[in-house]
């Protein structure tokens, strides 16, 4: 419950909201605690690992190891390196993975990694289906499940995630890779500006406070 809790430990990761200044905020007052040879990791499912490590005191013992959500069931970490990441604290962070039983996908320090790269655009995309009238929420969830067997529709999928989640990483994209295709839809725009931000609000593309999800749309 304090920085100072952090004094022995040999790896920290930090696992806060997609924010950037969040984060950052965190490292400042962390970094002053922490021993000199410790090792710190972000959780960051976009934000540059690069930029982030250089608003530490120890770039070359910084890096992105990105756990899928829910950790205790999904098996994969994306490693991600920054610029100054060096070979030492790669090979302990991926020891560390492997100590916890998890696969492993290295990255680039690309905006949104691997899995988001391809994995937000899609749901972006869906959104778009249900902004423009090509379907709604039931049935582009239907399609998606039955159509491409995904075990969960984009829409609650997305509702899952976080809608405020999945906008922060479409902006993180749009913002960094500067091609229009990675452009915020309106409506998931909206659905946030409403603090419909999905299953921890209790209404997203979904309102979740019956006995069972009803559509929004």
């Amino acid at each position: 419950d304090s920085m100072e809790g952090f004094e022995d430990a040999d790896i920290v990761i930090e696992s806060a909201t997609e924010s950037e200044d969040v984060k950052r905020k965190i490292f400042a007052e962390l970094c002053p605690h922490l021993r000199e040879d410790a090792l710190i990791a972000t959780n960051t499912s976009s934000i540059s690992i690069t930029r982030l490590a250089a608003s530490t005191d120890r770039p070359e013992r910084f890096m992105g190891v990105h756990f899928m959500n829910p950790v205790p069931v999904m098996e994969l970490v994306e490693l991600v390196r920054g610029i100054a990441t060096d070979d030492a604290t790669f090979d302990a962070m991926q020891d560390f993975a492997n100590s916890l039983g998890k696969k492993i996908a290295n990255a680039e320090d690309f905006p949104a990694f691997i899995v988001n790269r391809i994995l937000l655009p899609m749901i972006n995309e869906a959104v778009y289906t249900l902004y423009e009238g090509v379907g709604s929420v039931e049935s582009i969830d239907k399609a998606m499940k039955l159509g491409a067997n995904h075990p969960m529709g984009p829409l609650q999928l997305a509702d899952f995630i976080g809608l405020d989640t999945c906008l922060s990483i479409m902006q993180v994209l749009y913002d960094g890779l500067a091609d229009s295709k990675y452009r915020p839809c309106p409506l998931l725009v909206k659905y946030v500006e409403a603090g419909w931000l999905g299953r921890k609000t209790q209404r997203g593309f979904y309102d979740y406070r019956g006995e069972k999800p009803v559509p929004t749309r």
